[in-house]
Order: C-alpha cells, then structure tokens, then sequence
C-alpha cells in the first residue's frame, strides 16, 4: 500500500501542472487579497471614524425598514445587520473588515478555487489512466483493485489538503502584511437567526469558516473521483465535476425555498450556515446535515469501488 501511495504522489507531483496549479494559488490568494485591501467604495468612511460610519448605517436601515417593504428575509437581514452594528457601537468594538482574521474571512472564498483545483487532479486520476491506456499496466501488479482505487483517493485527498494549507498560510502572511500581526484576538460580532448580536473569538470563527468549508471541498473532490472512475474520459470527468460543482451551489438559494431541498447535498455541505446559528432551510442541525454528508460520501465511495472493480480494461 505504502508503494502505490508513492507512485499516485509521483504521478501528481511530476506533472508541471501540478506546480503551476500550486504558483496559480498563490498568485491568486495574493491579488484577492491586495483587490480587497485597496478596493474604494464610494460610501467608505474612514475607518478611524469607524463609529460615524456604523450610526450612519444604522439610520439608513432603519430608513429603509420604515420606508420598504421587501419581504421576512430582507427585514430579518437589514435588523440583523442593525443590531450587529449597535452591539459594536455599545461595546466599542471596532469592525473586523480591516483587522488580520477579518481578511482571512474574505480570503476563505478562494476555497472554491481550490476545490476547482483539486477536481482537475481528482478526474483525471482514474480517467487519465484509461485514457493514457496505462490503466492495464496498473492492473498487472499484484495488489488488489480496491488497493490501488484507495491509493488514487487518499493520494487526491493529500493534494486538496496541500492546497487548504498553502491557501490558509499565504492569507495569513498577506493579511498580516497588510493589515499587521496586532489585535489577532478581537472579537466578531454576528447576529444569529433571531437578529439577536452575539459574540465569540475572531480566530475561533475565521478557523472554524475554513475547516467547515473543508467539508465542501471533501465531498466535491469525492464527487469528482466518482465521475472520473464511472467515465473513461479525463475531459467529460472535469467538465461534469466542475459544471456540478458551480451548478450545485448556485441553485442552492432556490431550492431553500422546499424542505424536501434539505436532502440535496449542497444544500448541506457549506457548514459555516451554522456558525452562526442561521441554516438555509428552516429546521435544519449541524448533526443533520453530518448525516446527509456521511450518506453521500459512503454512496460516492461505494459506486466508485464498484464500478472500478468490475471495469473492463481490454478495450
């Protein structure tokens, strides 16, 4: 096991492709993050008058609120919103746009990015084999199917993990350099389902937005590994993989409108909904949503195993 281990990393980590997917990363995170430090809104105020700024908010809402009418959800957002800016006003606590962790938050959004990245080296670890015709190579050796399928995944899952890190660093090195290594420990206000402000650890929150959205990298990697062990073309596995992957997440606010919808994957998968306390469909629980993902991850393993075990090779 440990020699086919080596052999998936070498054929990931050989290919430059690999490494320019990895300097691709980089470069990525750190034009996000400089877009993001140096972007001009037409209403920013200083943030040395941080609190002008929020009281000023606070009126426009309030304005808007007794003035419009746009529905439940956007009254309970724009009271959310209010409450949150007042809890800061009342504890003076300075907004955490512009603090180390506060950037980092923005900086979880290239999750997706690394998602895309790791679905391109997933579909093409199964399928690329058939397609290459080195799959026949592959079978001669004498360890089992199931043997070399494991060592494809777990050689995949290593390589999203490689990314997650590389993402997670590089935000925390530019996000220091641009906003400075002080006030890592302040607090985040946010305001839960019930418009009520809460307030927890800043670096609690941001580490806890990365390792959820983990969770949503996992399960579209697994997803990815399926396809490309179910097809025989690297290509249709990425472009399935990658046109699910988008076309799962945008219908998502859609379908939130149906219970049934909470057994649809996606609308699981993003587990920051419930950091603070706000699901996508009423009713639902973080133990719920563990148990949808566990199904989908044993069903996307179990007909991965199946039809890699039964795959004619001789064509």
């Amino acid at each position: 096991m440990v020699n086919l281990l080596l052999n998936e990393n070498m054929k990931i980590y050989q290919r430059l492709r690999t490494w320019l997917l990895i300097i691709g990363l980089v470069l990525t995170t750190v034009a996000f993050l400089i877009a993001q430090q140096y972007s001009v809104k037409p209403t920013q105020i200083a943030n040395a008058d941080w609190q002008t700024n929020m009281q000023q908010q606070i009126q426009n809402d309030k304005t808007q609120l007794a003035n419009m009418n746009r529905g439940a959800d956007w009254k309970t957002h724009v009271t959310s919103r209010i409450n949150t800016n007042q809890y800061h006003l009342d504890h003076q606590i300075p907004p955490t746009e512009e603090t180390l962790w506060g950037n980092m938050l923005n900086a979880a959004n290239l999750m997706i990015v690394v998602s895309v990245m790791t679905v391109i080296i997933a579909a093409d670890s199964v399928a690329g084999e058939f397609t290459d015709g080195t799959v026949k190579l592959l079978l001669i050796r004498p360890s089992s199917r199931s043997k070399i399928l494991l060592s494809k995944y777990i050689a995949t899952f290593t390589f999203s993990i490689l990314l997650f890190i590389i993402l997670f660093i590089t935000a925390f090195v530019v996000s220091g350099i641009l906003h400075g290594f002080t006030n890592v420990n302040a607090p985040y206000v946010y305001a839960s389902s019930d418009t009520i402000a809460h307030e927890t650890s800043i670096v609690k929150h941001a580490i806890s937005t990365y390792l959820y959205q983990c969770i949503q990298m996992v399960m579209t990697v697994t997803l990815a590994f399926m396809i490309s062990t179910v097809s025989r073309s690297s290509s249709i596995a990425i472009a399935l993989s990658v046109g699910i992957m988008f076309a799962g997440s945008s219908i998502v606010g859609f379908l939130s409108q149906y219970n049934w919808a909470k057994y649809y994957l996606f609308e699981n998968t993003d587990l920051t909904q419930y950091l603070t306390g706000s699901p996508n469909i009423a009713g639902m629980t973080l133990s719920f949503s563990i148990i949808v993902i566990i199904s989908y991850f044993v069903i996307f393993n179990l007909l991965s195993w199946l039809v890699f075990r039964k795959k004619d090779v001789t064509a």
